[in-house]
Order: C-alpha cells, then sequence, then structure tokens
C-alpha cells in the first residue's frame, strides 16, 4: 500500500509499505481521508518522544471498513485507544485512562491507503455528511472539550467576551463552536496576517494581530489558550479578569509563562484539556452531519503524495488552518 512514512525530523517520505494484516477486535479501513494534526506537526518536528520514526503518523480517519461487523460502511474513526476497564474508562471519561494513545502514535496511523483500529473506535456515517468535513470530527472534538471545561465554569454568560489565543484548526473550530453556542463577543489572536484574514471570513470573530494591539488588560472572563506556550499563558494572565477561566488545550511548548501569583490572589480558574470523550466525539460529528460546522473556506484536499510538501508549507506558514491528505 502507499503511505506517508515519518522517516527523520522534517522529513516523511511516500513509499510502499505492508498492508495491515486482519485481526481480532479490529478492523481493516480503506482510508479516504486523514487531516494534518499539530501533533503529528509535533512529531515531525522531532519534539514528541512518543512518535519514533519511521512511523506512520496521522489520526482524523475517515473511510470505508473492509473487513468486521461494519464492512462495507463509511465510518469515522475515533483515534482515541483506551483500555475499556479502568474507573476513568466505566465512567464515561475515557479520555483521562493512564493507558490512552492514540493511533499513530507507537500504531501505524492513517497517512496511508488503509489502516487497522479497533471496531468499538469506529463510526458509521450518514449518507448526509461529507467526507471531508467528516475528517474534522477529532480536532472538532477535541476544541468541543475544552470549550465546554470553558462555558460550564461559573455559569459563563452568552454575554461574556471570548479570547481565543491562536487561529489554527482547533482555535478556528472553537471559534465556530462557540458561534453555535450562541457566543457573540468573540476575538481571535492570530499573527499571521493571511490566517488572520482567512478567520475574519470563515467566522463571526474579531481578529487581531497579539503584536500589534490587544484587549484591556485583566478585562476577559473566558479565554481559549490553543496554542499552548510560554507566551501565549503569559498572555492569558495579563488579559483573564478575576474570577476568570482559562482552558489550556495547546501544547507548543513547557516554557514558564502562568502567573500563578494574580491566578491565586485573583481566584483565575485555569483549565487543561488535552482529547475529548466519546460523548464529545459523537457530538461533533452530529454538529457536522447537520452542517453547524464545516470546512469551508478554511480547509484544503491535497493528495497523499503532497504530504511532505504540505508539512513544509504549515512550518513556514503558507498552509490553511487545515491540511486533509487524500488516499485515492
Amino acid at each position: 500500500m502507499e503511505a506517508l512514512v515519518y522517516s527523520d525530523v522534517m522529513m516523511c517520505d511516500f513509499t510502499t509499505q505492508a498492508k495491515p494484516e486482519p485481526s481480532a477486535d479490529h478492523t481493516i479501513i480503506d482510508v479516504s481521508f486523514c487531516g494534518i494534526c499539530g501533533s503529528d506537526m509535533h512529531a515531525w518536528h522531532g519534539h514528541d518522544a512518543r512518535r519514533v520514526p519511521p512511523l506512520i503518523l496521522g489520526h482524523e480517519v475517515v473511510g470505508r471498513a473492509l473487513d468486521g461487523p461494519m464492512a462495507g460502511q463509511l465510518v469515522a474513526v475515533n483515534p482515541l485507544m483506551t483500555c475499556g476497564a479502568c474507573d476513568f474508562c466505566t465512567s464515561g471519561a475515557t479520555h483521562l485512562c493512564p493507558e490512552r494513545e492514540l493511533i499513530g502514535m507507537r500504531v501505524p496511523g492513517g497517512f496511508a491507503q488503509y489502516v487497522s483500529v479497533k471496531t468499538h473506535n469506529l463510526t458509521a456515517l450518514s449518507d448526509n455528511i461529507s467526507l471531508t468535513n467528516a475528517a474534522l470530527a477529532e480536532p472538532l472534538a477535541c476544541s468541543v472539550h475544552a470549550m465546554h471545561l470553558l462555558t460550564n465554569h461559573n455559569q459563563a454568560s452568552k454575554s461574556d467576551r471570548m479570547v481565543i489565543l491562536g487561529g489554527g484548526a482547533i482555535g478556528l473550530l472553537a471559534a465556530l463552536f462557540a458561534q453555535h453556542m450562541g457566543y457573540q463577543d468573540i476575538h481571535i489572536a492570530e499573527v499571521n496576517d493571511k490566517r488572520r484574514a482567512m478567520l475574519s471570513q470563515v467566522t463571526n470573530a474579531s481578529c487581531y494581530n497579539p503584536l500589534e494591539t490587544q484587549p484591556d488588560a485583566h478585562s476577559v472572563p473566558l479565554i481559549f489558550d490553543a496554542v499552548g506556550s510560554g507566551r501565549t499563558r503569559a498572555a492569558s494572565c495579563e488579559l483573564i479578569r478575576p474570577g476568570g477561566v482559562i482552558s489550556h488545550i495547546g501544547l507548543q511548548d513547557s516554557e514558564a509563562g502562568f502567573d500563578t501569583r494574580y491566578a491565586t490572589l485573583q481566584e483565575v480558574t485555569f483549565k487543561g484539556s488535552y482529547c475529548y470523550s466519546e460523548a464529545d466525539f459523537a457530538e461533533s460529528l452530529a454538529l457536522l452531519e447537520a452542517g453547524h460546522i464545516t470546512g469551508d473556506g478554511w480547509s484544503e484536499v491535497r493528495h497523499l503524495s503532497e504530504g511532505q510538501k504540505s508539512f513544509m508549507d504549515i512550518h513556514e506558514g503558507h498552509a490553511p488552518p487545515k491540511i486533509i491528505l487524500e488516499t485515492s
């Protein structure tokens, strides 16, 4: 089968690999589309010790089941693998399972013609949803989960100002989901001029360059950090008002920046968020199927053979917020 293999730092090779073999409790998926995630970029940069080359990356997968109980059906893949038996899994908090991992981390992922996935992790797709939109289910689930953490705390009001730091796919999807929830005073901080212009076209948010301007200090009740750098953590503390909430989903670096003294004195709530529950994934698919959220105007489909160029374009800031690789 054709596959895009992460082979070294900042290098992917379009090559031929063995097709996965059938196994118990797994289904082989004929991959249609697989999106490039920020975590794939993190690995490609050589910053993820869990993803060791050579490895097929990719976990934002949709395709057709070739075997198993769903054979012949178009399916979305929930790439989060968990033990299914711990207290977290049995209570529905699968995203906190201590054994959680993604396909494309230690096992081959979706940047290939075929991938083997636990059958439990598959959801049959309706004919009403486009496959390219369905490929957004996993990143949307991340945004949905983190946005729920942000807005469910302290009974946030729909009139509250919300600042989203970072206009990549997660930040953009967070803005679209917040709009769907009824929030109107949404602001997105994004330094890339082209991306900022695109954000202004596909969302109702007010977009600004944080290197040039920003809201008044300590005036924002809700902050969604989709970058997760020392600089954005510092910006969060500069912007958050007393009693406010910060939802932190980005994992760019571990540099200092969070002002624990201010957060303590002003009762600021900090909510970390890494992935999503099965309920979040189902909610995301429902939003996409209903057309409440789509990739129109901000995602781009490229062939798998263009994978290395796509990674480089994202690295150099020349790509839209989401590139989805097609295998056919």
